[in-house]
């Protein structure tokens, strides 16, 4: 023990007498032996601190960030540009170090900009209550059909294949928990089809799940789609990006009962994949269904604006098999960067960002559907990312752009066999118009190279 911990011998001989045990097997000695392990942990040697910080440098260096490369890596994911602003508000210890706010008197200010929070979600998806943020996009995905579940007791989740990949494998192992059956519905020239969906949702269905824009950036008619769900009598949930709703409609005021999302492009670094947060905002009628933590607003005995939780005032963990989620810690820090990027944004800034995405998308769109050995993979509108099909195999024209220092997307085919050799190209407003063009160059030689008779069957490198 004394080679990955700090006590000696001595130390530990003082504390198991401090609590009357002669080793540390005796304070054990009450697990049963059926479930203890026998043999003793395959560990290596302890090593001296700074050999240990040598080796994970060089496990570090590995690495390649998005500041290593130029790229148009997305889905799901986007190197948005994170201003100093947030980590010098984040990291004070007020914010960085407090517990779940169950006293308000002392926790005005995380409560307050919990309920700020709420209320920039509210205002972006156009629903009138949000709680006080999730994990992170696809489990928020989940709880929303899981809401949906509550709502009408019925048993099967009608989820579009234009909904995030990890979305949906969470939603089909949670509903597995619930007894529920997951029925996906395939897309039609980049979209979901309304004629498609209503084919397959029925009375058993409790939940309409869709995303917008979709996996692939297309731009679903979120309001045809929410009809089709009420027809059945089934709730509309809409996973949304938070950065397209300065340019697209909320879905809010689209019909949608229930709109959630990952929120890592409001003002939260890429982090090789975390942590970042999930939103959730619906209507009145399913705010007591509602998982999470939920600030409200009121006034003091001397009439003083004041910040309280509210409705579930002790969280889900008391409740036991009432409970409506397992959340009982949410991301309230990455949450806090959200409402200080949108508000370092402004009202105006945000569509003026949204704009500037779809400027550049569209050209990155036609630039790149020039290149010989490049097809658009649907024709439909997009904000901030495009799919295009290559005819070379795609993992290997990716690795080759990235030994040139360009990362050019994501390969479809790992998610979506239907769409061999497509690759999702994500334009965020880092990328300038030279780097596009540098994309369409890299990418262009990479094709021609693979074409060429010299290269044989694979990708010079």
């Amino acid at each position: 023990m004394s080679d990955y911990t700090a006590l000696t011998p001595d130390d530990l001989a003082t504390m198991l007498a401090a609590i009357g045990v002669d080793s540390i097997e005796e304070l054990l000695g009450a697990i049963p032996d059926d479930i203890r392990r026998s043999e003793p942990l395959d560990l290596p040697p302890g090593r001296p601190e700074q050999e240990v910080f040598a080796h994970l440098r060089d496990l570090a260096g590995r690495n390649t960030s998005a500041d290593d490369e130029i790229t148009f890596l997305g889905a799901g994911m986007y190197d948005h540009y994170a201003p100093a602003l947030i980590e010098s508000i984040i990291l004070r210890s007020e914010f960085l170090t407090p517990y779940t706010p169950y006293q308000p008197e002392i926790s005005q200010g995380g409560l307050q900009a919990m309920f700020e929070y709420q209320t920039s979600i509210s205002e972006l998806t156009g629903l009138p209550v949000s709680n006080a943020s999730l994990y992170e996009g696809p489990s928020a995905v989940a709880s929303a059909a899981y809401m949906g579940k509550l709502a009408n007791d019925r048993s099967e989740f009608v989820v579009s294949r234009g909904v995030h990949p990890h979305a949906r494998q969470t939603l089909a192992t949670v509903a597995h928990g619930w007894g529920g059956r997951v029925v996906e519905v395939d897309l039609a020239d980049g979209v979901t089809d309304p004629d498609d969906l209503a084919a397959v949702v029925g009375p058993e269905t409790c939940a309409v799940i869709i995303q917008q824009p979709n996996f692939l950036g297309a731009v679903e008619d979120v309001a045809a789609l929410t009809a089709v769900a009420r027809e059945v009598g089934a709730v509309a949930v809409c996973s949304a990006d938070p950065l397209t709703l300065g340019i697209l409609e909320a879905p809010g005021r689209q019909g949608c009962d229930i709109v959630v999302g990952e929120g890592q492009t409001l003002g939260n670094r890429l982090d090789f994949g975390g942590p970042s947060f999930g939103f959730l905002a619906t209507t009145d009628a399913h705010i007591r269904r509602m998982p999470g933590r939920i600030a409200g607003q009121t006034t003091d005995a001397d009439g003083r604006r004041g910040f309280v939780l509210t409705l579930q005032t002790r969280e889900q963990h008391i409740r036991r098999e009432k409970a409506t989620s397992n959340i009982c810690t949410a991301q309230a820090l990455n949450a806090l960067a959200g409402v200080i990027y949108l508000a370092w944004l402004g009202r105006q800034g945000l569509p003026e960002l949204g704009e500037l995405m779809l400027q550049r998308t569209d050209y990155a769109r036609r630039r790149l559907a020039q290149i010989d050995g490049v097809t658009l993979l649907h024709d439909q509108p997009v904000v901030r990312e495009f799919a295009v099909r290559l005819d070379a195999p795609v993992d290997d024209v990716i690795a080759a752009c990235q030994d040139r220092g360009v990362n050019p997307g994501y390969a479809l085919e790992h998610d979506y066999p239907e769409y061999a050799g497509g690759l999702l190209v994500a334009v965020t407003e880092q990328r300038s118009r030279a780097d596009i063009d540098c994309l369409a160059t890299t990418l262009g030689d990479v094709l021609a190279t693979w074409r060429s008779p010299l290269a044989g069957t694979e990708v010079t490198r």
